[in-house]
């Protein structure tokens, strides 16, 4: 951030403790000469600097995702004040990192993405990689306390309970950090561990008062990963398949009689899907939707939105590669997306442009990917719920499956 120019004239009070030859705090202050982190619009100042010397020495700025950038066959993403280059050529990188360097910003090469996303980055042959978490897995078990002989469980949460704010519950006791252990879990399901979204996303809904049973589920998904740390994800492409997206819901699969008054979550339902390309997923969440849906179909319905709403955008950034020369395993003309989906209404209302009495009221937040249907980009396609690979059975034992099977 500091690289950055201030943008206007700004002060500063003395830091607690230092005194100049001018005096202190009580009656000095300081000018500020750069931007500086902290500052509400420190983040845009640094983005605007930072484009600047991209394009200046080349880069165009994607139209899809404003934190792409492409130079020749190079592309540099940003992410905040960090960036990853990927080429096919490494002179490339280099060449770009000393461009950048000679136009004035002040760089640090971290060496390999895999060190900087604290993922390691195996190839098992010529066609399999495997992505893994090892050191972050063993920190999360040793962090909630779990020793080698406390007993494993073989799936991330308890088939029998269903996790609710339980506010007559005593508070969690603290005896590991709650959020801590929660962010960490996030970060390795969202990258390797997909088998973990769902356990780990109703754990985090109650971050902010955590109870006893919360702390217990937290014990729970570690002593699963005990088993586990040295597991991840493979991924295998396959060149003639482009887009496959796997979406389910459950009708309401939280209401509880008992916590309906107090918690109004128990109404609504969950989405669970997966996103993958050239047979790799790539994307995959389990979360509750946002409204109280009224049926089965409507619940399904959303699903579907929700995964599409991921879908297109990298959909139209695949396309926006292809056309900066860049090679894209998609054998049809144009990059396309098959939708699986197991409910039979939820089809009817993606496929065919008509309301009923019942649905009508959908068409104003979830029918955003009609067009892409008309114009051929999305099928939709019937899968059986038997191999539905992002089901969200209320049991744990068929969201495993979310691994097992999808992955």
């Amino acid at each position: 951030y500091p690289q950055a120019p201030i943008e206007c004239d700004m002060f500063m009070k003395l830091p607690h403790g230092i005194v100049t030859k001018h005096g202190d705090a009580k009656d000095h202050v300081l000018k500020l000469v750069n931007n500086l982190y902290g500052q509400k619009q420190a983040g845009r100042v640094w983005n605007h600097y930072l484009v600047m010397h991209l394009l200046k020495i080349g880069f165009i700025q994607s139209k899809i995702d404003e934190c792409v950038f492409y130079r020749n066959m190079v592309i540099f993403i940003v992410y905040v004040d960090d960036g990853i280059f990927a080429a096919i050529v490494d002179s490339d990188i280099d060449e770009a990192i000393k461009d950048l360097t000679n136009a004035g910003l002040d760089l640090e090469d971290q060496g390999s993405p895999a060190d900087y996303i604290g993922v390691n980055i195996n190839r098992i042959n010529k066609n399999t990689f495997e992505l893994t978490q090892p050191a972050l897995a063993r920190a999360i078990v040793a962090d909630v306390g779990i020793g080698p002989r406390t007993p494993s469980k073989p799936v991330p949460a308890s088939p029998t309970k269903m996790l609710h704010p339980f506010l007559e519950s005593p508070p969690f006791d603290e005896h590991f950090s709650y959020r801590s252990v929660v962010g960490k879990l996030n970060y390795i399901a969202q990258c390797t561990k997909p088998e973990l979204m769902y356990s780990v996303h109703s754990c985090a809904r109650f971050s902010s008062n955590p109870r006893q049973e919360h702390g217990e589920a937290l014990e729970y998904i570690a002593k699963y990963l005990k088993d586990h740390v040295d597991d991840g994800i493979q991924l295998t492409p396959v060149r003639n398949q482009g887009f496959h997206v796997y979406c389910d819901a459950d009708f309401a699969g939280n209401w509880n009689r008992q916590y309906a008054m107090t918690d109004p979550a128990t109404a609504k339902s969950r989405s669970g899907w997966i996103i993958s390309y050239a047979n790799c997923p790539i994307v995959w969440a389990s979360k509750l939707q946002t409204q109280v849906a009224l049926s089965t179909t409507e619940a399904e319905y959303i699903a579907l939105s929700q995964s599409l709403r991921d879908t297109i955008p990298l959909m139209e950034l695949v396309n926006e590669l292809h056309s900066f020369g860049f090679e894209v395993w998609e054998d049809a003309p144009q990059v396309h997306c098959k939708a699986f989906e197991d409910n039979s209404g939820a089809l009817e209302l993606a496929k065919i442009p008509k309301m009923r009495p019942l649905t009508k009221h959908i068409n104003v937040c979830y029918h955003h990917f009609r067009e892409a249907a008309r114009q051929g980009k999305i099928t939709f396609v019937h899968e059986p719920i038997e191999t539905q690979r992002a089901t969200t059975s209320p049991s744990p034992y068929r969201r495993m499956r979310l691994c097992d099977n999808a992955l």
